[in-house]
C-alpha cells in the first residue's frame, strides 16, 4: 500500500488556499466592506425579531390544519423551522439589487456573496429534509453547504485539487479524499432515490387488490434489494471504484458466511418459498404448537404471529416449513367447530338432538345454509354422549368465543326444555363400630 499523504503538490495548494484566505480577511477591514458586513448583520438581526413575532402564529396556523397529507405537513414544518433564514433571504436581496442599482459593483460584491450563501443554504436544507436517515442527511447537508460556499467563493478547483491530493494507493485502486466525498454524496442521492421509487412502487402495490397478500411482499421486497443493489453498484462505478476485487472479495466471504449461517441462510430461503407457494399470506389465521394467532407480517427471517392476548411470536420461517401448520384460512374461510356434552338417560335423545340443533342455529355466527348436525357418540356411566357440529366462516375472529357462546345457548334451551346435564355421582358408605369388629384384623 502506497501512501501519498502529504505530498508536494497538496501543500502548495494547501498554502494557496491560505494566502487567499489571508487576502480576503483583510479586504473586510477596508470601509466598504466593513459597512456590508454592518448591514448583512442589521438584517441578520431583523430577520431574527420577526421570527421570534411570527413564528407562534405559524404554529398556530399549521395546528388547524389537520387535514393535511403527511409530506405538506412535513414541508410545513421545515419552513417554519426555517422561518429565520427565510426572512433573511427575502429582506438581503432586495437590498443587494438596490445597491447594484445605486452605487458601484464592489460596494455591493462582499453583499451579494451573502446572499448567495443564505439562499444556497436555505435551498440545501429544504431538500435534504427528504433523507429520513439523520446521520446521512446532516453528512449530506454540510458537505452540500461547504461545497457551494467554495463554488460562491471561486475556491472549488483548488479544494477539489486538495482532496485529490490527499490519498492512498491500495494495489491498483488509488483512493482520495476527493473520490470518498463524490461516491458518498452520489450514494446519497441514489439511494434517496430508491427509497423514494420504493416507497411510491409499494402503496400502488398495495393497493392493487388482483394481487396477492403474499405476492405483494415477494414483489416489494424484490423491488427494494434490486433498487438498492442498483444504487449501490452504478454509485461505485460511477465514481471510478473497480469492482473487480469486490467481487472475489464478497465470493470469498459468502462462502464463509455460509458455513457459519446456516440457520439465517435457511430461514432466507424458506421465507422465499412460503411467499412462492402462498401457502400463508398476511391476515392468515394459523396454529403452530400451542401458538394460535394472526400472521401479522411476513419477514425475510421470521413470520409475526399475533394472539388473541396481544403476545407478538416471531415465528423462524424454517419452523413452518418443516413443522406442521394449521392454516385456518388458507384454501377458504369455512371451519367446522366441534362441541361434547351429555344429557341424563331420562331425557329423550330425539328431543335432545333437535333441541341442539335449534340453539346453535341461534346463535350469530353459525352458519345457516352449512346447517349444525347432532350425533349421539356413546352410551357413559352417567349420561349420553353427544357431539354438536356447526361451520363459521370467519375464524380471525375467534373460536373460543363462539364455542362460549354455543354452550350458552345449549344451556337456555335444555333449561326451557327440562332437558338435565349430570355429572358423576359416587356413593360413600361410613361403616359403623359393630362393622368394624366384624372385619378381621389388619394383616391377617
Amino acid at each position: 500500500m502506497n501512501q501519498n499523504i502529504p505530498n508536494d503538490g497538496a501543500l502548495q495548494v494547501a498554502l494557496g488556499l491560505l494566502t487567499r484566505m489571508e487576502l480576503f480577511l483583510t479586504s473586510l477591514m477596508r470601509p466598504w466592506n466593513a459597512y456590508q458586513i454592518g448591514i448583512a448583520l442589521g438584517v441578520l438581526l431583523v430577520a431574527h425579531v420577526l421570527a421570534r413575532f411570527l413564528a407562534p402564529r405559524v404554529s398556530e396556523w399549521m395546528r388547524s390544519r389537520e387535514g393535511w397529507p403527511k409530506w405538506r405537513m412535513r414541508l410545513a414544518v421545515t419552513l417554519r423551522n426555517r422561518l429565520r433564514l427565510i426572512l433573511y433571504v427575502a429582506m438581503i436581496w432586495p437590498i443587494v439589487w438596490i445597491m447594484r442599482e445605486v452605487t458601484w459593483s464592489s460596494r455591493s460584491y462582499l453583499l451579494a456573496i451573502i446572499a448567495q450563501l443564505a439562499l444556497a443554504w436555505l435551498i440545501i436544507a429544504i431538500l435534504t429534509r427528504i433523507i429520513n436517515n439523520g446521520v446521512l442527511r446532516s453528512l449530506v447537508r454540510y458537505v452540500g453547504w461547504a461545497w457551494v460556499s467554495l463554488s460562491i467563493l471561486g475556491l472549488t478547483d483548488d479544494m477539489r485539487a486538495l482532496l485529490d491530493g490527499l490519498a492512498i494507493t491500495i494495489a491498483d485502486t488509488r483512493l482520495s479524499v476527493w473520490l470518498i466525498l463524490q461516491a458518498v454524496m452520489l450514494l446519497a442521492v441514489l439511494f434517496t432515490l430508491a427509497r423514494f421509487i420504493t416507497k411510491q412502487s409499494t402503496r400502488r402495490i398495495r393497493e392493487n387488490e388482483d394481487i396477492s397478500p403474499s405476492m405483494q411482499v415477494l414483489a416489494v421486497k424484490t423491488l427494494q434489494v434490486g433498487l438498492y443493489g442498483a444504487a449501490l453498484f452504478i454509485g461505485l462505478r460511477t465514481v471510478g471504484v473497480d469492482l473487480t476485487g469486490l467481487a472475489v472479495l464478497s465470493g470469498a466471504i459468502g462462502l464463509g458466511l455460509g458455513f457459519g449461517l446456516q440457520k439465517v441462510v435457511s430461514n432466507l430461503v424458506s421465507g422465499v418459498i412460503i411467499l412462492l407457494d402462498k401457502s400463508i399470506k398476511p391476515g392468515d389465521v394459523i396454529s403452530l404448537g400451542d401458538t394460535f394467532g394472526w400472521i401479522n407480517a411476513l419477514g425475510a427471517r421470521y413470520v409475526s404471529v399475533v394472539t388473541r392476548d396481544g403476545r407478538e411470536y416471531l415465528i423462524p420461517n424454517e419452523d413452518l416449513i418443516t413443522g406442521q401448520v394449521v392454516n385456518w384460512s388458507h384454501s377458504n374461510e369455512f371451519v367446522r367447530l366441534d362441541i361434547h356434552f351429555g344429557t341424563s338417560y331420562g331425557d329423550d335423545p330425539h328431543l335432545v338432538r333437535r333441541v341442539a340443533i335449534e340453539a346453535a342455529q341461534g346463535v350469530e355466527r353459525v352458519l345457516d345454509f352449512k346447517p349444525p348436525v347432532c350425533h349421539i357418540t356413546g352410551f357413559g356411566d352417567s349420561s349420553v354422549d353427544y357431539i354438536l357440529r356447526f361451520w363459521i366462516k370467519d375464524p380471525t375472529q375467534g373460536l373460543t368465543n363462539i364455542r362460549g357462546n354455543v354452550y350458552l345457548a345449549l344451556w337456555d334451551a335444555f333449561q326451557a326444555k327440562g332437558i338435565s346435564i349430570p355429572f358423576p355421582q359416587r356413593e360413600v358408605r361410613v361403616l359403623g363400630t359393630a362393622d368394624s369388629k366384624a372385619l378381621p384384623p389388619a394383616g391377617d
